[in-house]
């Protein structure tokens, strides 16, 4: 895998799968994931229902149980200085355009991607993972707020579609979840979108990719048949 630089990350699809408690399906993975950290920076910014004060409560009371201690950017002045002195970013769900455009307002997408290029440990669910991305064209969120590009971290390569649904329900008419990305590659013929079904993840670790969770991702580009992969499967092509 050429040209890959050195980060950590694993990039969920969702925080929470249905009847179970927050973050209830990736603890064990996170845990093992921030090892020896003992505080990350959290990035709340992605919440428009509740405030940020509630968001960082939330994520708290989960990683209490690894004894780690979340601090929110939200309460910095200084939010660059904020990155550049974490242990570990995570980036929480909720709109990703909103969370990308605060990202932008406090002009922080360079000090982020060299900060997790470096090694810094980066955890993202949904909007979280959508930023992760070079950009977020492959959200399932409305554009609420205005950024002033569609421009991510640009950590990986490659697309993430989070929460990736293959159901078509009795009815409706509207376009799928793989016609929406169809029409993507079709805009943009050189870029992989990995549909990231809930309840996975994938697991960047030094120059290694690997899926997580008992649910295959399909996988899109411009001509090339959907394919499904599976944990365990190569997917060192994601990075050509």
């Amino acid at each position: 895998m050429t040209g890959v630089q050195t980060c950590a990350l694993p990039i969920l699809s969702n925080s929470t799968n249905a009847g179970e408690a927050y973050l209830e399906h990736p603890k064990e993975e996170i845990k093992k994931f921030l090892g020896n950290v003992k505080k990350v920076l959290f990035l709340p910014w992605a919440a428009v229902t509740y405030s940020y004060d509630e968001y960082e409560r939330k994520v708290q009371a989960r990683f209490s149980e690894f004894g780690v201690e979340v601090d929110s950017i939200h309460h910095y002045r200084n939010t660059k200085l904020a990155i550049q002195e974490a242990e570990a970013i995570v980036v929480g769900g909720g709109n990703t355009f909103k969370l990308l455009k605060t990202i932008q307002q406090h002009d922080i997408i360079e000090t982020v991607r060299s900060k997790v290029l470096s090694g810094t440990p980066y955890i993202g669910w949904s909007a979280g993972a959508n930023v992760a991305c070079p950009t977020v064209c492959t959200t399932n969120d409305m554009p609420i707020t205005e950024p002033d590009n569609f421009n991510a971290f640009n950590l990986v390569r490659f697309q993430i579609n989070p929460h990736y649904l293959d159901g078509h329900p009795t009815g409706h008419a509207g376009e799928t979840r793989e016609q929406r990305i169809m029409e993507f590659i079709e805009m943009d013929p050189y870029t992989y979108v990995v549909g990231l079904r809930e309840g996975t993840m994938l697991l960047l670790e030094n120059v290694t990719l690997t899926l997580k969770g008992a649910k295959p991702a399909r996988i899109f580009k411009k001509g090339i048949a959907p394919m499904e992969v599976n944990a365990g499967d190569d997917l060192d092509f994601l990075f050509e």
